[in-house]
């Protein structure tokens, strides 16, 4: 079955639901969890304006510290379920590639996540993030909604 979950979240209500459905079924198949947070990066013209002021409180640093609010949040709802976990962060512009390469470093064979973010119209059935790792991805992606 499966061993190993990733469970991206984005900290939305959605997102831990997916997390509560995916730590569910990592107890029941004896699984471990891999939380995951994309972050966005900062636009080159507004980090360099942060490293030039030497900003003790950086956009980097702050959004981290949220990256970590958010996987720490999963794993404690893990730890609470007794389902070993991990978690880590990326930046990247494109989340559903961050997603995937995150899968496969970690080789997981299962990803759980939600559905919210509706885009555009083409895309009122999934969240565009999700409808693109679907696209993109060789590892089963469950859709929470």
């Amino acid at each position: 079955m499966f061993s190993h979950i990733l469970i991206p979240t984005d900290g939305s209500e959605y997102a831990l639901h997916a997390a509560h459905v995916g730590i569910e079924l990592a107890q029941r198949v004896g699984a471990r969890i891999y939380a995951f947070h994309v972050l966005a990066p900062l636009a080159a013209v507004a980090y360099f304006s942060d490293v030039i002021r030497h900003a003790e409180d950086s956009y980097t640093d702050r959004a981290i510290a949220r990256a970590q609010v958010h996987l720490g949040d999963i794993q404690d709802m893990a730890k609470n379920a007794g389902v070993a976990s991990d978690g880590g962060y990326a930046f990247d512009r494109r989340p559903y590639v961050a997603i995937i390469g995150a899968a496969k470093q970690q080789h997981c064979d299962l990803i759980v996540m939600s559905t919210h973010g509706y885009a555009t119209v083409d895309r009122m059935l999934l969240g565009s993030e999700t409808s693109r790792v679907l696209g993109c991805c060789d590892v089963p992606v469950l859709v929470c909604h």
